[in-house]
């Protein structure tokens, strides 16, 4: 039967608290005046775009309620794509459309919608339904990932995602986030999501862990963790770690998707990542954290992601 790690146990592979990590790395190593450029989802794209980091595209943005009535024109040619909140958090309106047939649009659960279900989705969206804070702001529409064939069979209705904890541009630590039928093809913890802990050294599944606890298969597709490698891991590591430049942060949770034709893809950067990894990794944070803080700053990025592979699965 698989078993949780206790807390006496996780503390002593340095468990990472909420208190610390909210006083001694996000409030130390993150100025708040860079929050802005990773709480909007549109400034990260423009900005990853700008130093040739690779991200979905963007089919367009609506950006005001008279906007929205250009809608028809925006999605013209397209079959499959993703209407996404620039500020939201926590998978909140995300609507994705996987196919299309005239002005009928189809969910991954087979749901359809119109173009006014669209339209209503959107005008949410701009009044800040499910923005931080409640903020007015604006649409995302990104065309929809093709997502790698390995990871297909650990994902139900949804594109699995990779959680990279970037600190002082070091991945630390990773996990793949599999949707499932309970978390409605989103790939959210909280809301019923696996997270599958992943070895820094060669991107392989350590452990998987769902509502707290342990599992060893996904609960839909019935693969089996044990036999999950990511491909590509050198790239996200090196992509992940790229990050840090690119917003400043220097404590950071870098989000990656694999696309079948395009490779890794930074899909957004949160200044306040969870702390749900840990569980997942059946390892705590704060042993590599302060390991990385006795090194020397370099800003070469091969370098980190070397040192990376070479040493925090032993920590």
């Amino acid at each position: 039967m698989l078993t949780l790690a206790s807390k006496r146990q996780l503390d002593h592979f340095g468990l990472l608290s909420m208190n610390c990590r909210n006083l001694e790395y996000i409030s130390r190593y993150n100025k708040r005046s860079l929050y802005p450029l990773v709480d909007n989802k549109f400034l990260t794209k423009q900005a990853a775009m700008a130093a040739d980091i690779t991200v979905p595209e963007l089919i367009g943005s609506i950006q005001t309620p008279f906007e929205v009535n250009r809608l028809e024109q925006v999605l013209a040619g397209h079959d499959q794509f993703v209407i996404k909140p620039a500020r939201g958090s926590a998978g909140k309106g995300i609507l994705v459309i996987d196919r299309r047939e005239g002005d009928e649009f189809f969910k991954p659960s087979g749901s359809l919608l119109g173009m006014q279900d669209l339209k209503r989705d959107i005008s949410n969206i701009l009044s800040g339904l499910y923005s931080l804070g409640g903020k007015p702001d604006i649409a995302l529409i990104e065309s929809l990932i093709k997502f790698d064939d390995q990871l297909a069979r650990y994902s139900y209705q949804g594109v699995p995602d990779i959680r990279v904890i970037v600190f002082k541009g070091y991945p630390v630590m990773a996990m793949l986030r599999c949707s499932t039928a309970e978390s409605d093809g989103k790939a959210n913890l909280h809301q019923g999501a696996v997270g599958v802990g992943l070895s820094i050294s060669t991107g392989k599944a350590l452990s998987a862990v769902q509502n707290g606890n342990l599992v060893d298969h996904h609960p839909d597709t019935e693969q089996a963790f044990n036999k999950l490698q990511i491909s590509h891991w050198e790239n996200i590591l090196h992509l992940s770690a790229r990050c840090y430049e690119l917003s400043g942060l220097g404590y950071l949770g870098c989000d990656v998707v694999l696309d079948r034709d395009k490779g890794p893809l930074i899909l957004e950067l949160n200044a306040r990542p969870g702390l749900a990894i840990q569980i997942a990794n059946q390892r705590g944070l704060k042993t590599r954290l302060l390991h990385v803080e006795k090194l020397a700053t370099t800003s070469d990025v091969e370098a980190r992601g070397r040192h990376a592979i070479a040493t925090f699965d032993d920590l």
